[in-house]
């Protein structure tokens, strides 16, 4: 199996959902590709629903990561596994949520896209507190929750940005 210690189908739900179909497997910065692999389905999200869709596709993909990080966990015995990328994606819409508040605004490019991308990352990465708090849990909870709150300063600097440097 291409993933270690998975006996359960290579098409299980869990997997798909937990390694944002199959994203989260690339062997270099998984959490990376997670998040890149977010942002197409953000702009599609957004472009058709607005931000109620994407709050929608927030709430859907934080309950169906719990799960699916959850599962993941328990068969491979792992926990915190840099493949699962799920939590990227939860917290990477909430980085676009402003986009999609303010797309009316700023329209839909490129631009804001890459700035909730990069900043979103950072935050990921480099875990401030409350972060790091969510980050030491060793659960479903903690692996969702660090980028939950990672995407929620994401985007509120996205919004400063937009608002104060940019007007």
């Amino acid at each position: 199996m291409f993933v270690k210690n998975w006996n359960k189908s290579p098409l299980h739900p869990a997997l798909l959902l937990a390694t944002w179909f199959y994203s989260g497997l690339f062997p270099k910065a998984p959490g990376t590709m997670g998040s890149l692999a977010a942002l197409p389905f953000a702009w599609l999200i957004i472009e058709r629903s607005g931000p109620i869709g994407l709050s929608v596709a927030i709430l859907l993909s934080f309950g169906a990561g719990l799960w699916a990080s959850d599962v993941y966990m328990k068969e491979t015995g792992r926990t915190d596994p840099g493949e699962v990328v799920i939590d990227e994606v939860a917290g990477q819409w909430i980085a676009c949520l402003p986009i999609a508040a303010m797309h009316s605004q700023i329209g839909l490019s490129p631009g804001p896209f890459i700035l909730a991308f990069v900043t979103f990352r950072i935050f990921d990465i480099y875990k401030p507190w409350p972060i790091k708090i969510f980050d030491q849990r060793h659960d479903a909870y903690g692996v969702m929750m660090d980028d939950v709150i990672a995407g929620f300063f994401a985007s509120v600097f996205v919004i400063g940005f937009y608002l104060y440097v940019l007007p």
